[in-house]
């Protein structure tokens, strides 16, 4: 074997798969064939969620540290243009404000980690360079995947490089080569779904002063999206630098662009146009997450709209539940049927995902068809216009903006290495297995964090005891059969623990096996 696992693709997704995967010591070479990362802001916002698997990979900081400053409040407004008041005002806090209200929160209900605005321009030199560190990863830009053919033992690629073709044996391969996957289509798997829902324009504009500026007279004030309330479904984007901002809008030609741009912002700027492409919105999902040995990641399998921020997170998560299955695998401690778990646990991600892009894709269509030519006006009739596109909005847009149940909520039902029953229809911060636990974080005082224990039903499989809330009020009830004993078909009673090893860390352990909650302490 050249390899362990060849990776086609070095998008986030490709570039977490092979810094996962070399951490755990496997061999992987990726492959990719642009000559560089592009400078494309295609995904500016790691959700909570990917920010907790980021944190595990030791990379959270370092993301931070690259991103959006910590005190730039997540704003979102729709306006008629940056010199006018806004429409609409949605505050969403800025990571300092996030991190104030996780610390003050201990009962489970908030991540570990807030969101980061990063810019995908920004996040992937970002993982490109922590790859290269890995003794074991190989980052090749500039080699194209040609093709493949898979045996019982192996996979074989032929790619090509400025120094011709050549051919790289590997164990398996990953496709995580975006929307048009080669290796999808090779495999003969479909994407199904609605595609093509609309066309637009993204135009990626450098200009230094725009923020410095902000509020200009009665306009918003700092945030991360403004949508303009026109006909050509107009959304304006700040990047993490603050210095770049990248505007989508319905257009025949490129060159519109720069003037909506101009009358977006509405006073003058200097500005320079960097760049400028059409894209499609589309709502699709694999039939299949891989064949045999070769699986598929990413937006090779699902495709989403931008609302709502669940493309480039969802791979993430693609990537992280692949990559310890993996190396499991070839590493010998993993069973035989470990890797077909992978698709039944994160296809049924991919297809609430596109779900809940589509709720939320429905919400702001629903607002934008509100828009009458005469909204701009100083007249009875603007005024009826604007009321009732604002009515509509305060509802609508935040369907596409809080997100928090769709990157928390979602559970591995039916996964056959997981012990777990029952399908879950909305989000709760319940530990059902085989769902994400909420857990306490690491605490000075073993009261920061009540937890009770609802049922001691205890059979020979292992799951979480569930932590909830004990303030007043609190309806939440946990699974009763969140805990059952792996050593005892008795009874077990459940009995707090605080450990100095931990820092006094609060949870709940079974007196007989070990099992219950454990604390976020890393």
């Amino acid at each position: 074997m050249d390899t362990e696992v060849l990776i086609v693709g070095a998008g986030p997704v490709g570039l977490t798969l092979a810094y996962d995967l070399g951490r755990r010591g496997v061999r992987c070479t990726l492959i990719e064939q642009k000559q560089a990362p592009a400078f494309l802001p295609k995904m500016e916002r790691c959700n909570a969620r990917s920010m907790e698997m980021f944190r595990r990979l030791g990379l959270a900081d370092k993301i931070r540290r690259a991103g959006l400053r910590s005190d730039v409040p997540m704003d979102v407004f729709i306006i008629l243009a940056m010199n006018q008041p806004p429409l609409v005002s949605q505050h969403y806090p800025s990571v300092e404000e996030a991190r104030a209200a996780i610390r003050a929160c201990n009962d489970g209900t908030q991540p570990l980690e807030p969101y980061q605005l990063i810019s995908q321009y920004t996040l992937e030199p970002l993982l490109k360079a922590e790859c290269e560190t890995l003794p074991n990863v190989s980052v090749r830009y500039g080699c194209e995947f040609v093709s493949f053919e898979q045996d019982a033992a192996g996979v074989t690629a032929q790619v090509s490089s400025g120094s011709g073709t050549r051919t790289i044996r590997a164990a398996y391969l990953v496709g995580c080569d975006g929307g048009a996957s080669t290796v999808r289509k090779q495999l003969g798997i479909t994407l199904r779904g609605e595609g093509n829902l609309l066309e637009l324009h993204q135009a990626l504009f450098r200009c230094d002063e725009l923020f410095d500026r902000i509020p200009i007279g009665d306009g918003p004030g700092h945030g991360r999206h403004y949508h303009v309330a026109d006909d050509r479904a107009t959304f304006l984007i700040m990047q993490d630098s603050t210095r770049h901002w990248t505007l989508h809008a319905v257009v025949d030609h490129s060159e519109e662009m720069k003037d909506l741009f101009e009358r977006t912002v509405a006073i003058p700027v200097r500005y320079e146009m960097l760049s400028c492409a059409p894209w499609r919105m589309n709502l699709l999902l694999a039939d299949s997450y891989g064949k045999g040995r070769v699986f598929l990641a990413g937006d090779a399998v699902h495709l989403v709209v931008p609302t709502g921020g669940l493309g480039m997170n969802t791979g993430v998560g693609d990537a992280i539940d692949l990559s310890w299955k993996l190396a499991a695998t070839l590493q010998g401690w993993g069973g035989p049927n470990l890797l077909r778990s992978y698709e039944i646990e994160r296809r049924q991600v991919g297809e609430r995902n596109v779900g809940a892009s589509r709720y939320a894709s429905l919400g702001r269509r629903k607002w934008r068809a509100q828009y009458r030519p005469e909204i701009r006006d100083p007249t009875p009739a603007g005024a009826a216009a604007r009321e009732n596109l604002i009515a509509i909005a305060k509802v609508e847009q935040p369907k596409s903006n809080e997100m928090i149940g769709a990157e928390l909520g979602y559970r591995y039902v039916d996964s056959p290495i997981v012990v777990g029953t029952g399908r879950s229809t909305h989000f709760a911060t319940i530990a059902r297995p085989p769902g994400r636990a909420p857990a306490c974080r690491m605490c000075g005082s073993p009261t920061a964090a009540p937890f009770r224990i609802a049922s001691r039903r205890d059979t020979r499989s292992c799951g979480l005891a569930a932590p909830i809330s004990t303030r007043a009020g609190s309806n939440r009830r946990s699974d009763p059969t969140a805990h059952r004993c792996r050593r005892s078909t008795s009874r077990m009673p459940l009995r707090a623990i605080f450990t100095n090893t931990i820092s006094s860390c609060c949870g709940r352990i079974c007196t007989s096996c070990g099992a219950g909650t454990v604390c976020r302490t890393t």
